[in-house]
């Protein structure tokens, strides 16, 4: 079995560490850190059976099929695998809406 390369787009990063330090804020860094860990942990997995996340599909619904996510409650690891990598493009709030959260991101650029 392939195994395949993780790696973090600058773009997860930084929502991974939005994430974390407003966690840290509001809960404290105890809990911000099992959370970094949890995060950090279930998209490392993915060296091993990448496609096992399913579509995402508010964009499977436009038919982009690109795009792959896993869930670890409450929010959603995005990715897309390329040849031997997977590359984490987003960590998001899976309480918001996704269409919403791609457009603001689109208008930043």
């Amino acid at each position: 079995m392939a195994e395949y390369e993780v790696l973090w787009t600058d773009t997860a990063t930084h929502d991974l560490n939005g994430i974390i330090e407003y966690i840290a804020e509001d809960r404290g860094a105890e809990t911000a850190l099992s959370i970094l860990d949890r995060l950090e942990l279930r998209a490392d997995a993915l060296f091993n059976m990448p496609n096992r996340g399913r579509i995402v599909p508010e964009l499977q619904d436009i038919g982009v099929f690109q795009y792959r996510q896993l869930s670890e409650t409450p929010w959603r690891i995005i990715y897309r695998i390329r040849k031997e990598v997977v590359y984490v493009v987003a960590v998001i709030d899976g309480r918001r809406d996704f269409i919403d959260l791609l457009l603001q991101r689109l208008i930043q650029i």
